[in-house]
C-alpha cells in the first residue's frame, strides 16, 4: 500500500469514527507493519474427513453468494462503509469476476460478518501453489457488535461442511501472527496448523521462507506436505 493511499484511508476512518478510534487504529496499523509478512497457515483435508458436528442455531444463518448480482444493496453498503467505499466496491466486484464466493452470516436477519473462498488459486501470490480442488479461505470479518459471540468459528465450520460435500482437496487459511483473536477463533474449528511463514517481494518475485520448526512439524503431521512446499518462490 502506498503512503498516500494509507493516509487517505486514515482520514476516511477519522471522519467516520473520530479521533480516539483513529489513534487506536493507528497503533494497530503500526503493530501490523512491525509484524508484516509473519503469517500462520492452517489446513483442513476436505476429502475423506468428516466435519465435526456443529450445533444448529436458530439465530445464525449462512448464505453463499457467487455473483455480485446476488448481493443486496444493503449488504454491499454494510461491507464497504468502514473504508473507502469506491475502492472496497471495486475489490468486491473484482473478486466475483475472478470466481470467488462470498459467504454471509446473519444473526436474526442482520448481517453479522462474512468471508471469502476461492478454488484452485488465490487472489494474491501465495506461499505455495494450490491444486485444482484446493480452496483458499480469506478476508473474514465480523462486525464489531457481534464479536465475542462465536460468529467466526461458526461461519468457518459451515463453509468447510459445505465444501466437503462438493469437492475433495484441501482448504487453507492464513492469519497474521499478531492477530491473536483470529488465531484463537481458528482453534475452535477443524483447521490444523500447517506452519509459520514469511514472504518477501523482490524484483517482482515473491520469496517464501518457512520457519524451520514449522517445516519439521509439517513433515510429521501432513503426509503429503511435499505437494504444498514445491515452490520456494512465485514467478
Amino acid at each position: 500500500m502506498s503512503i498516500s493511499n494509507a493516509i487517505f484511508r486514515l482520514i476516511c476512518f477519522w471522519k467516520r469514527h473520530g479521533l480516539m478510534a483513529t489513534i487506536r487504529r493507528s497503533g494497530l496499523t503500526a503493530k501490523r507493519a512491525l509484524f508484516a509478512g509473519r503469517m500462520v497457515v492452517f489446513y483442513f483435508d476436505l476429502n475423506g474427513r468428516e466435519i465435526p458436528a456443529t450445533s444448529s442455531s436458530r439465530t445464525l444463518k449462512v448464505k453463499r453468494i457467487d455473483a455480485i448480482a446476488e448481493l443486496s444493496g444493503e449488504h454491499l453498503r454494510e461491507m464497504i462503509i468502514f473504508w473507502n467505499p469506491k475502492l472496497a466496491n471495486r475489490n468486491i466486484r473484482e473478486r466475483f469476476e475472478r470466481g470467488a464466493s462470498l459467504w454471509l452470516i446473519k444473526s436474526e436477519d442482520r448481517l453479522a460478518g462474512y468471508g471469502w473462498t476461492l478454488q484452485g488459486r488465490t487472489i494474491e501470490p501465495y506461499y505455495f501453489p494450490l491444486a485444482e480442488d484446493d480452496v483458499h479461505l480469506f478476508d473474514f470479518h465480523v462486525f464489531h457488535q457481534y464479536r465475542g459471540q462465536g460468529i467466526n468459528p461458526y461461519l468457518v465450520r459451515q463453509i468447510l461442511g459445505s465444501l466437503a460435500t462438493t469437492r475433495g482437496g484441501r482448504a487453507f487459511i492464513d492469519v497474521a501472527e499478531w492477530n491473536v483473536a483470529q488465531l484463537s477463533s481458528l482453534r475452535k474449528t477443524p483447521f490444523r496448523c500447517l506452519g509459520s511463514v514469511r514472504s518477501f517481494g523482490i524484483l517482482g518475485h515473491t520469496i517464501v521462507s518457512w520457519n524451520e520448526n514449522s517445516v519439521r512439524g509439517m513433515h510429521e503431521s501432513v503426509a503429503s506436505v511435499d505437494r504444498t512446499l514445491r515452490a520456494a518462490k512465485y514467478e
